[in-house]
């Protein structure tokens, strides 16, 4: 893995993170906070897990303290969530551009919520947190798509063709 590489599936990851905000703008609070099959309980649960752990997988690599996921988890609306993705994605983008090919390849030590401790290579833990985005954003686009918002193609052979 090299810089280039990560730095498209962090381009892939927030297109498509974008195409499920953009629909979700769409739905009313009900809709958004409406109990669903999914593992978050919610359209809302499911948008607020994936923010979260985009925040503590990014402030990890960068030996940052950790947040109170809480916080984040705690909102009630759409637009305070909508506005904390947006700082996200710049404080991510910019932290993936500022990545070397070296420290891709370099061991991070790091602990989870829990205080287990964990050691995995960095390119590693980037694609990983991508891939969990995946999972979360195919809920909520099941979930979208029932209410009548689907957010269309969000494989990265559509994001590579565009």
């Amino acid at each position: 893995m090299n810089t280039t590489d990560i730095g498209m599936y962090f381009a892939y990851n927030d297109w498509a993170n974008q195409r499920i905000l953009d629909q979700a703008a769409h739905l009313s609070s009900e809709q958004l906070l409406a109990p669903a099959a999914v593992p978050m309980g919610s359209l809302f649960g499911t948008l607020a897990h994936t923010l979260v752990a985009e925040v503590i997988w990014r402030r990890r690599w960068q030996a940052l303290p950790p947040i109170d996921s809480g916080d984040i988890e705690s909102y009630q609306s759409f637009d305070a969530l909508h506005a904390r993705w947006q700082v996200e994605a710049d404080a991510l983008r910019a932290y993936v551009a500022s990545v070397t090919d070296e420290d891709l390849q370099r061991t991070l030590h790091y602990q989870n919520s829990k205080g287990t401790a964990f050691q995995q290579i960095l390119w590693h833990l980037m694609a990983h947190m991508v891939n969990h985005g995946t999972q979360h954003r195919s809920e909520a686009a099941i979930l979208l798509t029932s209410a009548g918002h689907s957010p269309g193609e969000l494989d990265l052979i559509g994001y590579l063709r565009q």
